[in-house]
């Protein structure tokens, strides 16, 4: 009886929660609050591409309802109970975070009627009608729209009567990619697209002043057929310089504009600088001349196109030293089929100085300072070049907890250079495209002191490219990628535990690594119109096999138990590969993201185990969340978490790892969460220290762990402070009929949460 009253009192007070924030409560004398509407379509006939007639009903709708979520209007609530506040204060800002309500005297239903009926008529409907009904309840109004429709009117056919014969054989000659198909459903927006389309191949050929607008389809209907016949025409009023191809006169360029001139300042004759015929307006170049005419495509004599002036835009500004780049057309003066195109660079301080200081709170309970200085010059070689010098350290440790004692600290000096071109022994063809490749050479250094246990240096060069394909695709290969570690002043009981467990034992003997790598990213995520945003990114490693391949020549066998060196030291030899796929659906004020992520690597001929840098390892706030970082496996075996093992987890080569993840808004920068993970890392070969036995297809599955929790999200756009609390659901360590431990939650003992609650505190979004 006690239980029932205590569950009946808890729903009473959900209900009470829910109905204090449906917002009706302080509505203005007479109104109702508008809580949306809905789009019905009748017909009789069977209706084609129903889905987008109804959302181009819906696209005329106004206004937008306040927004909700499970049927609570946070911000209507806000707005609501902040009153009339008459000075600053917490009334005064409950009421900027929230938003007034949507009554529904500001809908006006006949007219958005009217609305849809024209949206109708472009999508090829041309005799459909829209009503509307209003749905009344006590204190909130609904509007239901009924769309009476037929089947869209098709197309039959395209014909041009434009008159021009330039105009005409460009036209026809890019009809391959036209939108305009017969047989396809009447469409205004897809006329739109083409006259742009249009108007894209006319720039592109020295239309400089054509439009758009100068294009005109006239359409004729069939009723008998419900069909239409299109002809594209230029319009009589087109002005005559829209019809004339342009080519370009002379180039200028200054190269130190400031906005402050509030003009284009051209220069005396002998301030000037010319090369390759373009005119420096000011010989005394920051960047050399030659570096900035590799971005510039448009040079005296060529047909004026607009895809050569967005690649020169666009490159330009990717060379990482001008704040602003603008380009200008001037009629020419001496010819009036020609332009003269001024470019005007603004840059960037040369020089700029970092410094950021961050505390960081890890899941396994150590807690300590970190900091980061760094130097960039932008321009380090008077070529763009980008000079970046790093210096950052950390410290960790426990002020409370059965590891009190323990601690580590890091310090980590990189120096990196990048040049804006591929720096290659070969030439290579200019290509056309936005974007400015990269060759980068990094230097770097990291030393970790791990109190009472050992020290770890690790020295790495690279030398790589990064070129973009497209804005979504983007390319990073490194030839050569070199790393040494060695670990020294190893204590008594850090040797003790290397030798209870061979396969670290391994991991943490010193190691030459040098391999390449390769990486591929494809992310819709810089596209933020997009709806559903897919990224993906695959990355790919091989390492030791150009020395394996020079020590066999004379017929020497490569082999892991005496293993080749280089300098006395035994170089790696593995191959890994791994995939990190993740979509986001994003609706108006929340998103669902979800990731996956696969990989694998495997050492052979020279080493028996991948480096201990380069293996798999699970759990923390990146990964799964409801166990501390690095703790999970591999498969069933659980890692011991004693004072001699807590700085030295077991690795995997094998993870698999999925993450879900609902996320809302609270309040304009207050941002809340949801997730579930799920995964672990595996072996590929038996570790006689290791309990679990090697991955396998027909048994990883029972070996998986799940957590789920809630997040809460400090987001100012340039800085996101990330809480998430994380429960486990699965412990794969457990019995095999025992591992899933939501019948064991018990968030009132005290005891069960310092066991399993995990609250981690990290910087931006897990994924």
């Amino acid at each position: 009886m006690k239980r029932l009253l205590r569950n009946n009192i808890f729903y009473v007070i959900i209900v009470m929660l829910i109905s204090s924030c449906s917002g009706t409560k302080h509505l203005p004398p007479g109104e109702k609050l508008y809580v949306g509407s809905k789009v019905k379509i009748e017909a009789t006939e069977k209706i084609r591409n129903k889905g987008k007639i109804t959302e181009a009903a819906k696209s005329v709708i106004r206004p937008e309802p306040n927004a909700s979520f499970l049927g609570i209007r946070t911000k209507l609530w806000l707005y609501s109970i902040a009153g009339n506040p008459t000075k600053k204060g917490i009334r005064s800002w409950l009421k900027s975070q929230g938003e007034p309500p949507v009554l529904m005297s500001t809908v006006k239903p006949a007219q958005t009627a009217q609305y849809i009926d024209a949206a109708l008529f472009n999508t090829g409907i041309f005799n459909g009608t829209a009503d509307y009904k209003i749905i009344e309840k006590k204190h909130t109004v609904k509007v239901i729209y009924t769309c009476h429709v037929s089947n869209p009117y098709t197309i039959k056919d395209v014909s041009f009567n434009l008159g021009n014969n330039a105009f005409t054989k460009l036209i026809a000659d890019a009809q391959k990619e036209t939108l305009i198909k017969p047989g396809i459903d009447y469409d205004l927006d897809v006329l739109k697209n083409e006259r742009e389309r249009i108007d894209g191949v006319l720039k592109d050929n020295g239309y400089f002043y054509f439009s758009p607008d100068y294009l005109l389809f006239k359409v004729d209907t069939s009723q008998a057929t419900k069909t239409v016949s299109l002809q594209l025409t230029v319009k009589e009023e087109t002005p005559e310089k829209a019809l004339m191809v342009y080519t370009i006169d002379n180039v200028y360029i200054n190269p130190d504009y400031s906005l402050n001139e509030g003009k284009d300042t051209l220069k005396k004759e002998h301030e000037r600088l010319v090369v390759d015929s373009v005119i420096f307006l000011d010989k005394n170049t920051k960047v050399k001349p030659k570096v900035i005419l590799e971005s510039v495509y448009l040079k005296p004599g060529y047909t004026y196109s607009r895809k050569n002036h967005n690649i020169t835009l666009n490159r330009l500004m990717n060379l990482g030293v001008y704040k602003f780049v603008r380009v200008k057309f001037n009629p020419s003066k001496t010819d009036s089929t020609k332009l003269n195109m001024i470019i005007l660079l603004t840059p960037m301080p040369k020089r700029t100085l970092r410094a950021e200081g961050n505390i960081i709170s890890k899941s396994n309970d150590f807690v300590g300072p970190e900091a980061n200085v760094s130097f960039r010059n932008r321009n380090a070689l008077h070529g763009a070049e980008l000079l970046n010098l790093n210096l950052a350290g950390s410290f960790e440790t426990q002020f409370s907890g059965k590891y009190k004692n323990l601690y580590s600290y890091s310090v980590n000096p990189q120096v990196e250079l990048y040049f804006p071109r591929f720096i290659v022994p070969f030439r290579i063809k200019k290509t056309s495209s936005l974007y400015v490749p990269k060759t980068k050479f990094s230097i770097g250094y990291n030393y970790l002191k791990r109190i009472g246990y050992f020290d770890l240096r690790s020295f790495q060069f690279i030398y790589g490219y990064k070129w973009k394909e497209s804005i979504t695709k983007e390319h990073e290969l490194d030839p050569v990628n070199v790393n040494f570690t060695s670990v020294v002043n190893k204590s008594p009981e850090f040797n003790t535990l290397l030798e209870s467990n061979p396969f670290i034992k391994k991991s943490y003997e010193e190691q030459f690594i040098a391999g390449v790598t390769y990486s591929y990213r494809y992310n819709e995520q810089v596209l933020p119109l997009k709806i559903n945003q897919f990224y993906f990114n695959l990355l790919t490693e091989a390492a030791g096999n150009t020395f394996s391949a020079l020590n066999s020549i004379g017929g020497k066998k490569i082999s892991a138990d005496q293993p080749f060196s280089i300098g006395g030291t035994p170089y790696s030899q593995f191959a890994k590969i791994s995939v990190d796929a993740r979509d986001y659906y994003n609706f108006t004020n929340s998103k669902i993201a979800l990731r996956l992520f696969a990989g694998v690597g495997k050492a052979y001929g020279n080493s028996s185990t991948l480096p201990y840098v380069k293996q798999f390892f699970s759990g923390g706030p990146n990964s799964i969340r409801a166990f501390p970082i690095n703790s999970l496996g591999p498969g069933s075996f659980l890692q011991p978490r004693t004072s001699d093992a807590i700085f030295i987890q077991q690795g995997g080569d094998v993870k698999l790892e999925s993450n879900a993840e609902y996320r809302f808004d609270i309040f304009k920068f207050l941002k809340g969460a949801v997730f579930a993970d799920a995964g672990n890392i595996w072996l590929l070969k038996n570790d006689p220290a290791v309990t679990s036995p090697p991955f396998a297809f027909d048994r990883f599955y029972k070996e998986i762990a799940v957590g789920a929790g809630v997040g809460l999200r400090v987001d100012v756009s340039f800085f996101v402070l990330r809480f998430d609390l994380g429960v486990p659901l699965r412990k794969p360590w457990l019995p095999e009929n025992e591992r899933w431990v939501v019948n064991k939650i018990s968030f009132g003992d005290p005891n069960w949460r310092s066991d399993n609650l995990i609250l981690n505190v990290a910087i931006g979004y897990p994924f």
